[in-house]
């Protein structure tokens, strides 16, 4: 039984004792049948609400669902750039990276030992020519005292 059909019920017993409705007591019983009445009328129009914005979430669920399947997965076994894989790079634990300080912009830019190698870069920010002279660089040294010219 719903609430709904239980202050209907409650309203058919409060009707078959035929409850003199003029004394206090009678008063207080019709009041508090109507006001349990329209409290039912609350309960039922917030359960419906709620059913209703749990299906959108469940369409949402699923619609999300499709977007990230075809978004992140790929089911492609093929070793092509198709994928975006990133199993396919080669990270080397090893490698040394550092940070310089772009004298233009002031951004900081991560390089590791081939950027390095190259004597210059162009710095993604600003686009100016960084040239890098680390003859002499000991790896004692500070990551700071690397600078770009």
């Amino acid at each position: 039984m719903n609430l709904s059909e239980k202050m209907s019920y409650l309203q058919g017993l409060l009707d078959g004792l035929e409850i003199d409705t003029t004394t206090k007591e009678g008063k207080l019983l019709v009041q508090m049948t109507e006001v349990m009445q329209q409290m039912v009328e609350s309960v039922d129009d917030l359960q419906a609400q709620v059913d209703e914005l749990t299906e959108l979430c469940d369409i949402l669920d699923a619609d999300l669902g499709d977007l990230e399947e075809e978004v992140y997965d790929c089911d492609c076994d093929c070793d092509c750039d198709c994928c975006d894989d990133d199993d396919d790079f080669d990270f080397d634990e090893d490698a040394e990276f550092y940070e310089v300080c772009c004298p233009v912009c002031d951004e900081k830019v991560i390089l590791d030992d081939s950027m390095l190698d190259e004597g210059s870069i162009e710095c993604p920010c600003c686009g100016e020519n960084l040239e890098f002279d680390y003859f002499g660089f000991d790896e004692e040294d500070n990551d700071d005292d690397l600078s770009a010219e």
